[in-house]
C-alpha cells in the first residue's frame, strides 16, 4: 500500500466526534466553524462533502424561467406553492366534473 491507500487515522470520541485534518479541511475547503456532509457512494464508500454557508450561494438561484433574473428562496418558494395550488384547484374541479 502506498501513503494514499494507508490514509489519516483519527480518533472518534464517546459522543462520535472526529476531527478532520487539516490537510484535508484545506483541500476540501472545509470551513471552522462549519457543515459537512457523509455520502455514501455506489462502492459503499463514505465521502466526505462541505456545505456551503447561505451567504455564499446567495446570488447562485436564477432560473431561466425569469430570464436569468436572480431569485430568492423564498420568490422560488411562493412560485412553486402557487404553482402547486393551481394544479390542486384544476385537479379537484376534473374530479368534481366527473361524479
Amino acid at each position: 500500500m502506498n501513503d494514499a491507500e494507508d490514509g489519516t487515522t483519527v480518533t472518534v470520541t464517546s459522543k462520535g466526534q472526529a476531527t478532520i485534518p487539516k490537510e484535508f479541511r484545506d483541500k476540501l475547503h472545509i470551513d471552522t466553524p462549519g457543515r459537512v456532509r457523509f455520502v455514501e457512494n455506489e462502492d459503499g464508500e463514505i465521502v466526505i462533502r462541505p456545505v456551503k454557508r447561505p451567504s455564499e450561494i446567495r446570488g447562485a438561484l436564477a432560473t431561466s424561467e425569469t430570464g436569468g433574473e436572480e431569485q430568492t428562496a423564498t420568490e422560488m418558494l411562493r412560485e412553486e406553492r402557487e404553482r402547486d395550488k393551481k394544479n390542486l384547484d384544476k385537479k379537484h374541479r376534473l374530479s368534481e366534473n366527473g361524479k
